[in-house]
C-alpha cells in the first residue's frame, strides 16, 4: 500500500469540517485513508483541490508528497490488477487516435505476438468504485486488463508514435498551407522575379554606373528615411507612455485557474539545466495546474542525463525529439504542441529567468481582451549588459524592441514581430493553424505576422523575462545570422501573393510589415553603402565649395545625414528611454559603438544571405551559461 509517514490528528481528518468540503472531496479523503495516507496530507490535498478547482487526487500528486508510481501501484492492488511500472512501447500500435491519451492518459492497448491483448487502464479515485463494480460482475476481465501510471502512458505513446508525429510536424504545415511555409525559399515566380532584379542591376552597373547608383541611392533613403520614422513614432508613445497614469495590476476572478503549458526547448544546454528548472519551480501557479515540457533531441544525451539527475517534480516531462531534418527549435515546439494540455500555453528559451507572476499577467490580459487577440508578448530584459559592448548595445537594441517598438504597434493594432521567448498563446487556436513553421529560421516573427493575415491579433504584457546576451563577435554574429535569414525568410513568405496579403491585412499594415522587415534587411544590407554615398558626397560638396549647383547632390547628402545620425540617435534613445536607472548605469558609455554595431549587423546580414542560398536550413545554435554572481540583476 502507499503510506506517507504523516502524524495522526482529528482535527485534520476530511471529517474535521463537513461543511468545508464537496461531497466528491470528501469520498476521495475517504478513500485515501483506507490506503493508509495521513490525514493533515489529506486535509491540505482536498483545501487545495477545493481552491483550485480540481481533485484531491491531483493536488496530492502534485505536491510531489507521495511517488506516482506507488500510488497507482496501490490503486491497482485495490482493484486486483496487474500493475506496469513501465510499458514497453514496442507493444503499442500507433493507431488513428493515439496522441488523444497524451492530453488524457486513461486507456491503452497493449499487444502481444503470441498471447491475447491487453488493455492498459489509469485507475482514479473518482471512478474507483465504478470499476471495482465492474470488475466483481466480471472477474474474467482481470485477465485482459492490467494498470499502470499516467506518466508510464504517457511515456508509451510519445515513443509509440515518434516516427509518424516527427513525419507530420516536417511535413503538415507544408501539406496543408504551403503559402505559409518556408520549406521552398523562392515560390513561384519569385526566383524569375529575383534573376530579373539582379540581371537588370548587373546590366545597369555597366551601362549606365552613375544612374544605377544615383537610383540605388534614393531607393535606399527613403526606406532608410521610413524606418527612422517608424521608430521616432515609436519614441513618441514611449514619451506619451512615461506620462500615463500607472496601470494599475488585472485582478484574477475567483474561479479556478486553467491548465498553463510551459514549452521549452532545450539542445545542448547542460550547462543552464539547473538554472532553468529554478526559475520554472518560481511561476507563480497552482503546480497541479501546470504542465511543463522540456523538449530535447533524443540524441542529447548529456541535457536529458542532467534533467533526470534533478528528479523533476510532478509537472514537469521531457519530451525526446526524434532525430529528423530540419534540427530547428520551430521543429521541437510542433513536436510537442499535441501533448500540450493547457488552455494557454508559453514558450520560453533555456537561459530565461522568467518573472514568477508572468503567466498570471497573461491569463489576466487574455480574460480581459477580444476573442481574437490570441497572442501576448512578454518583454525581454538583457541582464549582463556590463560584461561587453556587444552586450551593452544588445540590451539597448532589445529595450527599444520589447519596451518601445512592440508595444507601440500593439497600441496601433499592427502585426507584431514576435520575439523568440516568452510568447503566450491560446493553446486551441495556435494548434488550429498548425503551430510553428520547422524551416523557418526566426519561427517567432513568422507566427506573429501568420498569425495577424488571418485574422488574429496579438499584444503585449509587462512582467518581463530576464536573460543574456552574447558577448563574444563569434557568437553574436552566428546568432544574428540566424535571425538575418529567418527574416529573409519571412518576408519571402509573406510576399508571395502580395496583392493578397494586402487585401488580408490592410494598406497601412502592409506598408508598415515592408518598412520593418523589408526596411530592416534592405537598411542592414547596405549600410555601408549609405556610409560611403555619405563620405562621397560630402567630399564632392567640399570640392565644388560652398555653393552647390546639383541640388539633388545636396539633399541626397541631407537625407544621408538625418538616415544615418537620426538612425544612430533613435536606436539609441528608443532603448535608453525604456531602461531603468540600473540598465543606463551598466550601458554607459558604450552607446558610442553603434555604428560599429551597425556595421557588424551588415556583416551578419550578408551572411545571411549566403546561407539562404547554401544552407537555408542550418540552425546556428547560441550556446548558454549559467548566470554568475556578477549579473546586472
Amino acid at each position: 500500500m502507499a503510506t506517507v509517514n504523516e502524524p495522526s490528528a482529528a482535527s485534520s481528518t476530511p471529517a474535521a469540517a463537513p461543511a468545508l468540503f464537496a461531497p466528491a472531496l470528501k469520498e476521495e479523503g475517504r478513500l485515501l485513508l483506507r490506503m493508509g495516507i495521513g490525514k493533515p496530507l489529506i486535509a491540505r490535498a482536498m483545501l487545495a483541490a477545493q481552491s483550485h478547482g480540481t481533485t484531491v487526487e491531483a493536488e496530492l500528486l502534485a505536491s510531489s508528497e507521495i511517488e506516482e508510481t506507488i500510488y497507482f501501484e496501490a490503486l491497482a492492488e485495490m482493484l486486483g490488477l496487474d500493475f506496469l511500472p513501465e510499458i514497453d512501447p514496442v507493444r503499442v500500435q500507433d493507431i488513428a487516435g493515439l496522441d488523444i491519451q497524451l492530453l488524457r492518459p486513461e486507456t491503452l492497448r497493449m499487444h502481444h505476438p503470441s498471447r491475447p491483448p491487453v488493455t492498459i487502464i489509469v485507475p482514479s479515485l473518482t471512478r474507483l468504485k465504478d470499476v471495482a463494480a465492474l470488475l466483481e460482475r466480471t472477474p474474467l476481465l482481470r485477465q485482459s486488463l492490467a494498470a499502470s501510471s499516467p506518466s508510464a502512458v504517457r511515456a508509451a505513446v510519445w515513443q509509440a508514435g515518434r516516427l509518424r508525429r516527427v513525419s507530420t510536424t516536417t511535413r503538415s504545415l507544408f501539406e496543408t498551407g504551403p503559402l505559409h511555409s518556408a520549406r521552398i525559399t523562392f515560390w513561384g515566380k519569385q526566383g524569375f522575379y529575383a534573376g530579373i532584379l539582379l540581371s537588370s542591376l548587373l546590366v545597369m552597373a555597366v551601362t549606365l554606373p552613375m544612374l544605377g547608383l544615383m537610383m540605388l541611392h534614393v531607393v535606399l533613403s527613403l526606406f532608410y528615411l521610413a524606418n527612422f520614422l517608424v521608430r521616432f513614432y515609436a519614441l513618441g508613445c514611449a514619451f506619451r507612455q512615461e506620462r500615463a497614469p500607472a496601470r494599475l495590476p488585472q485582478e484574477l476572478p475567483e474561479a479556478p485557474l486553467p491548465v498553463y503549458s510551459v514549452l521549452v526547448a532545450l539542445y545542448k544546454e547542460k550547462s543552464v539545466a539547473e538554472q532553468l528548472v529554478d526559475a520554472l519551480n518560481r511561476i507563480d501557479w497552482p503546480r497541479s495546474r501546470l504542465d511543463i515540457k522540456l523538449v530535447c533531441e533524443e540524441d542529447d544525451l548529456e541535457t536529458i542525463a542532467a534533467l533526470e539527475a534533478m528528479r523533476l517534480a510532478p509537472e514537469y516531462e521531457i519530451v525526446r525529439v526524434p532525430v529528423h531534418l530540419p534540427r530547428t527549435k520551430p521543429k521541437a515546439l510542433t513536436y510537442a504542441l499535441p501533448g500540450v494540455r493547457g488552455a494557454f500555453v508559453t514558450v520560453y528559451d533555456a537561459e530565461d529567468r522568467m518573472h514568477p507572476g508572468q503567466l498570471r499577467e497573461a491569463y489576466a490580459a487574455f480574460r480581459a481582451a477580444p476573442s481574437r487577440v490570441i497572442c501576448l508578448q512578454a518583454p525581454l530584459i538583457v541582464t549582463n549588459a556590463r560584461q561587453s559592448w556587444l552586450s551593452a548595445l544588445f540590451a539597448v537594441e532589445y529595450a527599444g524592441l520589447f519596451r518601445g517598438l512592440l508595444p507601440m504597434l500593439s497600441l496601433t493594432r499592427l502585426p507584431l514581430p514576435l520575439g523568440g521567448t516568452s510568447n503566450h498563446f491560446r493553446t486551441a487556436e495556435l494548434k488550429q493553424i498548425g503551430g510553428w513553421d520547422p524551416y523557418n529560421m526566426t519561427e517567432d516573427a513568422d507566427l506573429g505576422l501568420r498569425l495577424h493575415r488571418l485574422g488574429y491579433r496579438s499584444q503585449v504584457i509587462f512582467k518581463p523575462t530576464f536573460e543574456e546576451a552574447p558577448i563574444t563577435l563569434p557568437i553574436w554574429l552566428g546568432q544574428r545570422t540566424r535571425w538575418f535569414k529567418g527574416w529573409l525568410q519571412t518576408w519571402l513568405v509573406l510576399m508571395r501573393r502580395p496583392a493578397q496579403l494586402r487585401r488580408e491585412i490592410g494598406w497601412l499594415a502592409f506598408s508598415v510589415f515592408q518598412v520593418l522587415i523589408a526596411g530592416m534587411l534592405l537598411s542592414s544590407l547596405c549600410h555601408p553603402v549609405i556610409l560611403g554615398f555619405l563620405v562621397y558626397l560630402g567630399w564632392a560638396m567640399v570640392q565644388d565649395g560652398t555653393h552647390v549647383d546639383n541640388w539633388l547632390t545636396f539633399w541626397l547628402f541631407v537625407c544621408d545625414v538625418v538616415n544615418i545620425f537620426g538612425s544612430y540617435a533613435v536606436f539609441i534613445a528608443l532603448g535608453l528611454n525604456r531602461m531603468t536607472k540600473r540598465e543606463k548605469r551598466a550601458v554607459g558609455w558604450r552607446w558610442a559603438f553603434v555604428p560599429i554595431y551597425w556595421l557588424i549587423m551588415s556583416w551578419a546580414a550578408w551572411r545571411a544571405l549566403l546561407e539562404l542560398r547554401t544552407s537555408p536550413f542550418s540552425w546556428n545554435k547560441t550556446p548558454h551559461v549559467a548566470v554568475g554572481a556578477t549579473g546586472d540583476h
